[in-house]
């Protein structure tokens, strides 16, 4: 190497602690600098009365541009492209406890991102106020895009995809975060979104849709129902950290949880095999639904949409409505003062790596309705009954609106005590702290997204952060 290449040659540092800071202080910044306290919600309102939003259920035959398959009865796209609804077949160690169900496949990798921007000195994310069929109130708050390669190459022939260029260009910002991560492994399979943090520096086109919003101000959003969005709070949870803002120590090192993490996915063979949906054993197919013969677990249906807002003004598509609303938990401890919660190796069939880390509790009750109580999941009926003076943070949150009919959870951040919760978890269960489940976070496909909508909910609040 000649000396003239050597100098010229610089290295920077393996982690820019910049960033972190800045998200720190936009967190701890309740006023922004174009909406202040008690604007949102009026400009939300003015958004939801700007456009006209409608959802009708129809039957099957009345699907445009979808088909059942003769071979297989997997519901699929005339383009062949956006998702189809077909048949799995999961096995867990070649044992009985296997399933068939039905499952979304989408094998384009989409984009889920929050362009942000410096005002007065503090970071501000550009937010939008989307429409998504499955929504409860259909209209929620939203990353900058929230788009489908379909959507973004136009497959659909709709309006280009706002803002797009600042995430598919490398030079329109400064990338912050950029990580894969999994989505509802339990009705998708293996999909997967890039979810994206970009810096921009530059003027940035205004859109009635969208409004710019500091860290602090989409915390106090994230403490009411069904406001952020799915696809919002999985980005949110990607923010980085610095290493001040973590514990300095925890009950388990790093590398004790990477390998409990590792080992619990080598100790499970979990076979998932696509299978034709027509003749699915235990489940059955009429004009309007194709849904569990015990009327548990979920069901897959149709739906006419119309929304002005969007790309496309009105289509119809197939979509997942689960049977009765889901409680996702954490339960939570401070072991010599520094906070952990208590996390599960959960399996999950549609997942690419079939095990990741989720919360304690991640259950939809009225499964569990008529087990005795012996046999139900552990730590459920203490989540459902806790008392509301150890709650730390409760709020109901919808489920991905764009393929799921008014999926919401209550999710929830409990306090337990010493006889709850016992530092010596019972198997399948690790004690880390935020930190350590932050930096599973950023590794990708580690955490699930009902875990990094906590993630996002206990920066909300503050659990486990040094500001």
């Amino acid at each position: 190497m000649s000396p003239k290449l050597a100098a010229a040659t610089v290295l920077r540092p393996r982690q820019d602690a910049g960033p972190a800071g800045r998200i720190a202080r936009s967190a701890a910044t309740a006023e922004g600098a174009h909406l202040a306290p008690g604007e949102f919600h009026a400009w939300f309102a003015q958004r939801r009365a700007a456009h006209s939003f409608r959802v009708d259920r129809i039957p099957f035959a009345e699907l445009e541009g979808w088909s059942t398959q003769r071979d297989t009865g997997n519901l699929v796209h005339r383009s062949g492209r956006f998702f189809s609804v077909e048949g799995l077949a999961v096995s867990v160690d070649g044992g009985p406890d296997g399933w068939h169900q039905p499952v979304i496949r989408q094998p384009e990798t989409g984009i889920l991102g929050i362009l942000v921007k410096e005002f007065d000195g503090v970071l501000h994310c550009l937010m939008q106020a989307k429409m998504e069929p499955g929504n409860p109130n259909l209209l929620q708050l939203s990353p900058t895009v929230q788009a489908t390669r379909s959507n973004y190459t136009k497959v659909h022939r709709g309006a280009d995809v706002k803002y797009i260029e600042y995430f598919t260009r490398p030079e329109r910002g400064a990338v912050l975060a950029d990580v894969l991560q999994s989505e509802h492994g339990s009705w998708f399979l293996h999909k997967h979104n890039r979810n994206m943090i970009v810096e921009t520096t530059g003027d940035v086109p205004p859109d009635d849709d969208f409004r710019w919003l500091t860290l602090g101000q989409i915390a106090e959003l994230l403490r009411l129902d069904n406001v952020v969005n799915m696809d919002a709070r999985t980005v949110l949870s990607c923010v980085p950290r610095t290493a001040a803002q973590c514990e300095p120590a925890a009950l388990h090192s790093d590398a004790e949880l990477r390998a409990w993490l590792t080992e619990a996915r080598a100790r499970h063979d979990v076979h998932a095999e696509r299978v034709p949906l027509a003749g699915l054993p235990g489940w059955a197919r009429d004009d309007s639904s194709i849904h569990h013969l015990e009327g548990r677990y979920f069901e897959v249906v149709a739906a006419s949409v119309q929304a002005g807002s969007r790309e496309v003004t009105s289509w119809t598509q197939p979509l997942i409505r689960p049977r009765g609303r889901g409680v996702v938990a954490f339960l939570t401890r401070r072991i010599n003062g520094v906070p952990h919660l208590l996390a599960h190796a959960r399996t999950e069939g549609g997942l690419r790596g079939a095990v990741e880390i989720a919360p304690t509790v991640m259950y939809t009750p009225d499964n569990y309705a008529d087990v005795a109580a012996a046999d139900r999941p552990p730590f459920l009926d203490l989540a459902l009954g806790a008392d509301p003076a150890r709650i730390r943070y409760g709020a109901t949150h919808s489920e991905e609106g764009g393929r799921f009919l008014d999926a919401q959870s209550r999710y929830l951040v409990i306090e337990a005590e010493e006889g709850q919760a016992p530092l010596d978890a019972p198997e399948g269960y690790r004690w880390l702290t935020p930190g350590q489940l932050s930096l599973f976070v950023q590794q990708g496909h580690c955490v699930n997204v009902q875990a990094r909508t906590l993630m996002a909910c206990l920066d909300a609040i503050g659990y486990g952060i040094r500001r």
